[in-house]
């Protein structure tokens, strides 16, 4: 079950918003303004957050930044305003959605489950093993705090091993996948660039290990603890 927060100061709207999400199976958290939401996604894990523009202390354009420093969210902000200038603000903050009040609940809940689903592909491009996070969109190999970036064929050879872990893959199937159909260069390239990819992460992790299996070609191997 999916958690929701949503941050207004109007309880009317907290109200409106809570009761027709929780009809549609979502479990909702309400805060009535930016610290009370803080608050709120320091102590539970959320997956989208419904914040109101027009709020005390800390207003939703305040709030949104927090949300982008900390979590990976998506945010959709709620405004009376339909300023063009108040919808690039909120774009420029780290927005992923606008929209204007007043509003019908299930356009908020199209745009919910859009942001949701995209959200939803993103980690699909995010694999974690151990200490290390290996993100297809950037690029980058992290390791703690220290981040890697790649040439673009060690990057999509390691991300393909990575996400089919333990599963034996021949040289001529990730020349195919890595190179493409057309490469026409020698399947030792494989072994060249297995061998830079086990010298980069030798000293850095344990996590996980490239294996050579005889006679066949390579499997990554992930540490079990």
């Amino acid at each position: 079950m999916q958690t929701i927060l949503v941050v207004d100061d109007d309880q009317n709207v907290r109200e409106l918003v809570t009761v027709f999400f929780a009809e549609e199976g979502y479990t909702v958290l309400e805060a009535a303004d930016g610290m009370e939401a803080l608050e709120c996604l320091a102590e539970h894990s959320c997956d989208v957050a419904i914040v109101d523009i027009m709020m005390p202390v800390v207003d939703g354009y305040e709030l949104t930044e927090d949300i982008r420093r900390t979590y990976d969210i998506p945010v959709i902000l709620l405004t009376a305003k339909n300023q063009l200038a108040d919808k690039e603000k909120g774009y420029r903050v780290g927005t992923d959605d606008y929209l204007v009040k007043p509003f019908e609940p299930k356009e908020l809940l199209f745009r919910v489950e859009a942001l949701l689903r995209r959200y939803q592909k993103n980690e699909d491009a995010i694999i974690r093993l151990g200490p290390a996070v290996i993100n297809r969109e950037m690029y980058e190999v992290k390791i703690g705090s220290q981040a890697m970036l790649l040439p673009l064929k060690e990057f999509e050879l390691l991300f393909l091993l990575a996400s089919h872990p333990r599963q034996v893959f021949s040289r001529e199937h990730l020349i195919e996948k890595v190179w493409g159909m057309d490469y026409e260069g020698d399947e030792r390239t494989v072994d060249v660039h297995v061998k830079r990819l086990r010298e980069r992460f030798a000293k850095l992790t344990d996590a996980f290990q490239i294996k050579t299996i005889r006679g066949v070609g390579y499997a990554l191997e992930v540490d079990s603890e």
